[in-house]
C-alpha cells in the first residue's frame, strides 16, 4: 500500500492529462526560480550601486569629473545604470541647453527634469523586467493545479461506475494523484508570490531613490543657470 501511494508512483500512474498538468507546473516552478534568482541578484546590485553612487556624488566630487568618468566607462563598453544613468542624462542635457541661446532658466530646468524622467522610465522598465511573469505564475498556478485535482477526482468517480462495491482503496489513488496536482500548484505559486511582493517593494524603493535624486540634482543644476 505504501508503494502504491508513494508520491512518485502517483505521478507515474496518473492519467495523461494530470501528468501534463504536473509537467506544466514543474516547468513554471523551475522558470520562476530562475527569475527569482536572477531578479534578486539584479536588484541587490542596483541597490548597492545606487547607495555607492549617491555617497560618492554628495561627497563633493566635481560634476564634470563624475561625467568624464562615466564617459570613460561607456567608451570601454560598460553600461551606466541607475543613479549614474540618471545623473548623466540630466548633466548632458544641462550642458547641451546651456550652450544654446534663447533658452530661459525655466526652459533649461524643465529640459533637465524631462531628460532625467525619461532615464528613470528606462530604469523602471529594466528593474521590473520579468516581474509580471512571477505575478502570472503566482496567480495562475493554483488554478492549473486545481484543474488537475478536478480531473483526477472526476476520473476516480468515473472508475466507481465500473465497481459494484466502492471502498477507500478504490478511490484513494485517484484522489491522491489529484491532491498531488494541487500541492504542485501551490509549490509553484507560493515562492512566486513571495518573491514578487518583495521585489515589487524593492523596485518602488529604488524608483523613489532615483526620483528624489533627480529632484535634488535638478535643483543643483538650476542654481548654475543664470536667470534671464
Amino acid at each position: 500500500m505504501e508503494e502504491t501511494l508513494s508520491i512518485w508512483s502517483l505521478i507515474v500512474d496518473a492519467s495523461l492529462v494530470v501528468q501534463a498538468i504536473m509537467a506544466i507546473l514543474v516547468m513554471l516552478s523551475v522558470m520562476s526560480w530562475v527569475v527569482i534568482i536572477q531578479r534578486g541578484l539584479s536588484l541587490s546590485r542596483a541597490t548597492k550601486e545606487a547607495e555607492q553612487f549617491e555617497e560618492n556624488f554628495w561627497s563633493g566630487l566635481d560634476l564634470r569629473q563624475v561625467y568624464a568618468d562615466g564617459a570613460e566607462r561607456l567608451a570601454d563598453g560598460k553600461p551606466l545604470l541607475g543613479l549614474e544613468a540618471t545623473f548623466r542624462a540630466g548633466f548632458k542635457e544641462f550642458n547641451r541647453l546651456r550652450k544654446k541661446e534663447g533658452y530661459s532658466h525655466q526652459m533649461i530646468t524643465e529640459g533637465i527634469q524631462r531628460s532625467m524622467r525619461i532615464s528613470i522610465s528606462h530604469e523602471m522598465s529594466s528593474l521590473e523586467r520579468h516581474l509580471p511573469f512571477l505575478a502570472s505564475v503566482a496567480s495562475v498556478s493554483p488554478y492549473i493545479g486545481l484543474f488537475g485535482t478536478v480531473w483526477g477526482i472526476m476520473n476516480s468517480f468515473r472508475g466507481l461506475a465500473a465497481v459494484h462495491q466502492a471502498t477507500l482503496a478504490t478511490v484513494a489513488p485517484g484522489i491522491s494523484e489529484a491532491l498531488v496536482a494541487t500541492a504542485m500548484g501551490l509549490f509553484a505559486a507560493i515562492p512566486a508570490v513571495l518573491a514578487y511582493n518583495r521585489y515589487a517593494a524593492k523596485v518602488d524603493s529604488l524608483l523613489n531613490t532615483y526620483s528624489t535624486f533627480a529632484e535634488e540634482f535638478a535643483a543643483v543644476l538650476s542654481h548654475s543657470v543664470p536667470s534671464k
